[in-house]
């Protein structure tokens, strides 16, 4: 358990009176200080929901020690490093991080389905001002520690924890001048004893987004669990775990584009035992009350909710969780694959982490020379596979 010291207090993340002393410095210049180090981190605090929170000051993650709960590897060993500052842009006076976004939540009456958001050719165009519908899975995913795993996490999560934690994620966050609490939809865990209580619940929160024909529909933003993608009467349907009632429809040049663009997502989530699929994706309602989709995007995750991009780490993810380690998984937000970050990052090695990278089969030149230049610049330790080609090396060992 993270400690810290307040003014001349040293004080426990569970003491009971750690929400006073926050109070007494929140908006002061004071500001509180993680233990990890001996010299102490500078952290700043926020209010959320009425309670005050410590928060990791911006770019300080690597200052932390790797055992701390604050410490995130270097952003530029994953795609964090391009979108942090500009689509990402934190503010430490009211504790409320903005996010801008490469897609839109509205649709004039008429207009087609975008492709879905997420493709390589859309990555490759980003800049990094604003975030893909991937870059924003994946941060709300990272913000909500799914990226992180330990032992003690072994059997403790579940589509309740999930849901639970990617909304904490977002309370103090905001997109389009909106908190993003408010444009999220994540359903509930369906439970046939609360079924019509869950049933109000949804129809009053999508009821906000309903339109009538002529005028623009506001739209949202879904993240769900994908049971299947089935045919319709008149196109095809996305049905989502936990809303067996209520499906939500794409047509079928939508349907065409998203098996082209995730074909590989959609063949890991065929080929890995107990994966998961994780739809990100916007969608409005008509005047029917039926949610139609209009751009999305997928992740797939193995059984402990970890994002893994090919069976190559989905194999190395698979041997750290047996053997007990401690470890961050490298998303990609906006990166193409074309572009190498680490795969892996161990938390639990002396007398540093070390970044665990691996090179794909159809990996050229250019990612070589990309991936040399990402392993010099590092502070860290380094491992690589090149898969396809080599057996995988040993693991570091855990300290």
């Amino acid at each position: 358990m993270p400690t810290y010291r307040i003014g001349e207090q040293t004080i426990d993340a569970g003491d009971p009176g750690l929400d006073a002393a926050l109070a007494a410095i929140h908006g002061k210049k004071q500001r509180p200080l993680c233990l990890c180090q001996a010299a102490g981190v500078e952290m700043y605090v926020a209010r959320v929901n009425g309670h005050h929170v410590i928060k990791r000051m911006p770019n300080t993650g690597a200052d932390h020690a790797p055992a701390c709960d604050s410490y995130e590897p270097p952003a530029e060993l994953s795609g964090l490093g391009q979108v942090m500052g500009s689509a990402i842009q934190e503010d430490i006076q009211d504790g409320v991080t903005t996010l801008k976004f490469d897609f839109s939540l509205s649709k004039a009456p008429g207009r087609a389905a975008p492709a879905p958001s997420g493709a390589e050719a859309d990555s490759v165009k980003t800049d990094g001002s604003k975030l893909t519908l991937r870059g924003t899975l994946h941060y709300l995913w990272e913000q909500a520690g799914f990226h992180r795993w330990s032992p003690s996490m072994a059997g403790k999560r579940s589509w309740y924890v999930v849901r639970k934690f990617l909304m904490q994620a977002a309370e103090d966050k905001a997109a389009k001048g909106m908190p993003m609490g408010d444009l999220l939809y994540i359903p509930e865990s369906f439970s046939q004893e609360r079924k019509d209580e869950i049933t109000q619940r949804r129809i009053a929160r999508l009821s906000k987004i309903a339109a009538g024909e002529r005028s623009a529909r506001r739209l949202m933003l879904l993240v769900g669990e994908i049971k299947e993608i089935a045919p319709s009467r008149y196109g095809h349907k996305l049905v989502v775990k936990h809303l067996p009632d209520f499906h939500f429809m794409m047509n079928d040049d939508l349907h065409n584009r998203l098996h082209k663009r995730f074909a590989n997502e959609l063949a890991l989530w065929d080929a890995v035992d107990n994966a998961h699929l994780v739809v990100i994706g916007t969608f409005g309602i008509g005047p029917t009350g039926v949610a139609s989709l209009d751009a999305l995007a997928l992740m797939v995750v193995t059984e402990n909710w970890l994002p893994f991009e090919h069976v190559y780490e989905h194999l190395l993810i698979d041997n750290l969780t047996r053997s007990n380690r401690r470890f961050m998984k490298g998303l990609r937000y906006n990166l193409p694959s074309s572009k190498p970050l680490a795969s892996v990052v161990l938390s639990d090695t002396q007398p540093a982490p070390v970044a665990m990278y691996i090179v794909p089969p159809e990996a050229g030149e250019d990612y070589d020379a990309a991936l040399g230049e990402l392993v010099a610049d590092s502070k860290l330790g380094s491992w690589v596979w090149r898969a396809g080609a080599d057996e995988m090396p040993a693991i570091p060992p855990a300290a």
